[in-house]
């Protein structure tokens, strides 16, 4: 019997020792992506972009010489730059486990294939179509006609005194009590 307990025990520190060193390799997988970050840029360098290991904007930087475009351009822009920017996160993912875990585990590699899922590819680039700018704002209900445009606003003429009035005439044209 002394034979079967030696070997439990021996089998047993066997196995703690394979779980520490999965929990030591785990987390130098998880402290090496913790400082990862990707960053991407427009192709005029009007935008650029930094997201983190797990995808969120960290860093939006927009360049004066977007000034001139439109803010739909600009807004999607962004977008599209933070989808590029997170597609490549299972690829960092994918190396730091090489280093790290190995390619053999099966949890990483579930890891890798969970955030691929999350973070798929982005559609391929294409040139939205914003439809032209109104040039003028109209904020009235639709049925309703634009009114004219006003006339430039002129002071009444001063009031005059008639030459000789009565004190109770009071510019009404004749006295109150006739």
């Amino acid at each position: 019997m002394p034979d079967s307990i030696d070997a439990s025990d021996a089998m047993i520190d066997n196995w703690t020792k394979r779980l520490e060193e999965n929990a030591a390799r785990y987390q130098a997988l998880a402290d090496r992506m913790q400082g990862q970050s990707v960053t991407e840029r427009s192709k005029d360098g009007s935008v650029q972009v930094t997201v983190d290991s797990r995808g969120l904007l960290k860093n939006l930087v927009i360049a004066e010489s977007a000034a001139g475009k439109r803010m739909a351009e600009v807004s999607a822009q962004v977008m599209q730059l933070v989808q590029r920017a997170q597609a490549r996160i299972p690829e960092l993912l994918q190396q730091a486990m090489t280093e790290t875990t190995g390619t053999g585990d099966q949890a990483a590699a579930e890891i890798v294939r969970e955030a691929q899922s999350t973070f798929p590819e982005p559609p391929p680039e294409a040139e939205p179509a914003f439809p032209e700018p109104d040039r003028v704002r109209r904020f009235l209900p639709d049925d309703a006609e634009e009114p004219p445009p006003a006339a430039p606003r002129t002071p009444p003429p001063p009031r005059r005194r008639r030459p000789g009035g009565d004190e109770d005439d009071d510019d009404f044209g004749g006295p109150i009590l006739s």
